[in-house]
């Protein structure tokens, strides 16, 4: 196992450093710069030309492409994500001001991912074939294939039209500071991204948990007398489980990439908003570490999900 960690750590050191050189360049390749938006909401200049090349020279976008790679790399190994042309602050600042707003909606995905997909998935194998069952796939495939955004407007409808609570929020409220605030901001997103999210788990444990029960060791289960609840959660729910942890892992992993239209719809100042916003500014900086950050994340929640297959299943080993 020790041996198998080591190799997928230089991995992911590999997949980092693809993602980092295909992020830097594509990037760098789009039509504009920050230095020509800075230069143009300037009315008052007399040679324009002239400004925009002092302006450049002082970001540093006069250096040719590959001194600027050297540098964002040599920045990335002493841990700096550069800093925003815009605000002047580090990547961490501006991430460290964002994360909380993230973390909550991401919170608020999660739960809702995980308290509709497995019960709707486990019912929906248990009573096969039944309207029940027809139901529930239906609700499923629904969401598979209507985006979070669409979702999310037919409950913003659906909220207006039936009066349930005020959406207007302003300012920036978290939990902790104003529970009942931060819940109506939080709620509807986080229900539209757990919908979706949770939609293909709902599917994938269905199928797993119907696959398993065709198991000898189940039939020999019930052939020992044990309950049909028993049977269904305690011996086939924890192997049906295995596959669906990878997509649990995704979908982990994809919190802050899959919230950028959920933020900018709400209004919420969070990463996704984040790097919106810096895309459109051409703030590269910021944008390039924060995807550097999700990357790392992704790669570190794929480890850790595979890690958890060998515990899961004392089945799995994996060669030294």
């Amino acid at each position: 196992m020790t041996a198998y960690i080591v190799r997928r750590l230089l991995m992911n050191f590999v997949v980092l450093w693809v993602v980092v050189s295909v992020v830097f360049v594509t990037t760098n390749m789009l039509p504009g710069d920050f230095a020509l938006r800075q230069v143009a909401t300037n009315l008052e200049l007399q040679d324009y030309s002239q400004a925009l090349q002092e302006a450049r020279r002082i970001l540093g976008l006069d250096k040719p492409l590959w001194q600027r790679y050297l540098d964002f790399i040599g920045g990335l190994v002493t841990l700096d994500l550069g800093r925003s042309y815009e605000t002047h602050r580090s990547t961490w600042a501006e991430l460290g001001d964002r994360l909380p707003s993230t973390l909550e909606l991401g919170g608020m995905i999660l739960i809702f991912t995980f308290l509709i997909s497995i019960p709707v998935g486990i019912i929906s194998a248990i009573k096969q074939n039944t309207w029940v069952d027809f139901l529930l796939r239906g609700f499923a495939i629904f969401n598979v294939a209507t985006p979070a955004f669409v979702i999310a407007v037919l409950l913003t409808l659906l909220v207006l039209k039936l009066d349930l609570f005020r959406i207007d929020v302003v300012g920036r409220p978290h939990f902790w500071t104003d529970p009942e605030a931060a819940l109506k901001l939080y709620i509807i997103p986080g229900l539209a991204g757990g919908l979706t999210s949770g939609a293909g788990i709902m599917r994938l444990l269905r199928s797993q948990m119907l696959e398993v029960m065709r198991n000898d060791y189940v039939r020999t289960a019930f052939a020992k007398g044990l309950g049909e609840n028993t049977v269904w959660l305690r011996h086939a729910l924890k192997n049906a489980m295995l596959p669906v942890l990878t997509v649990m892992g995704f979908s982990i992993a994809g919190i802050v990439s899959g919230q950028i239209i959920l933020e900018n719809m709400f209004n919420i100042d969070g990463i996704g908003r984040f790097l919106y916003t810096r895309l459109i500014l051409r703030d590269l900086p910021p944008f390039q570490g924060t995807v550097v950050i999700i990357a790392f994340v992704v790669v570190t929640v794929n480890l850790l999900v595979d890690i958890a297959y060998a515990w899961l299943d004392p089945r799995i080993r994996y060669a030294d």
